[in-house]
């Protein structure tokens, strides 16, 4: 399967290749437009030489954060999400050898453990652990058990909720256009 996330193919070709350009994509993504965090890893590559969770983490942190703030950004926020990556990675050394994949493949989980698994990431909380499982589960043929339900809503069949759905050009406007209205809810609750 190949991943459609951003209008750049080798980004694209990055993330369905490499477990963790994928995991930092996910990271990435927030506070900035979708296929813009998706597109970091490529960048990151391009400028650090390698999308390795033991090279990112042994990475000069100075070094790593010129990597970021180089023009375009890789965040608008370099300072704190070139610290976040960095963690992330030394985390995935530590924890599981350095092989981001390892975390929806090691020991056969379900969907419930990889659930566990990426809630225990830095930058993971319970919204972005569930969007990730969802992607993999939709899009990269992870069939634990019980997946659908540890991703609630956006592990629904035909939802348009998250980069999960993402699969064309089409699919990434019903997607924004899903946020947009879930944002004027929220906005039109808070001010009735």
């Amino acid at each position: 399967m190949s991943l459609h996330l951003t209008d750049d193919p080798a980004a694209d070709e990055l993330l369905t290749n490499n477990p963790l350009a994928l995991l930092i994509g996910m990271l990435l993504d927030q506070q900035i437009a979708m296929e813009v965090a998706f597109v970091g890893p490529l960048k990151i590559q391009q400028r650090v030489g390698d999308v390795d969770a033991r090279t990112i983490a042994a990475t000069d942190p100075d070094v790593f954060l010129e990597a970021f703030k180089q023009t375009p950004a890789v965040h608008r926020f370099p300072g704190s999400m070139a610290t976040r990556v960095q963690t992330l990675c030394q985390t995935l050394v530590n924890d599981w050898g350095g092989d981001a994949a390892a975390i929806w493949t090691e020991g056969d989980p379900d969907g419930k453990t990889v659930l566990k698994r990426l809630k225990a990431l830095p930058g993971f909380g319970e919204q972005k652990a569930k969007i990730f499982l969802a992607l993999i589960g939709k899009q990269l043929g992870f069939s634990g058990a019980g997946w659908r339900e540890a991703a609630g809503a956006y592990g629904e069949e035909g939802s348009r909720r998250s980069v999960a759905d993402i699969t064309s050009p089409e699919t990434l406007l019903e997607v924004r256009e899903t946020k947009r209205a879930a944002k004027a809810a929220a906005k039109q609750g808070r001010t009735a």
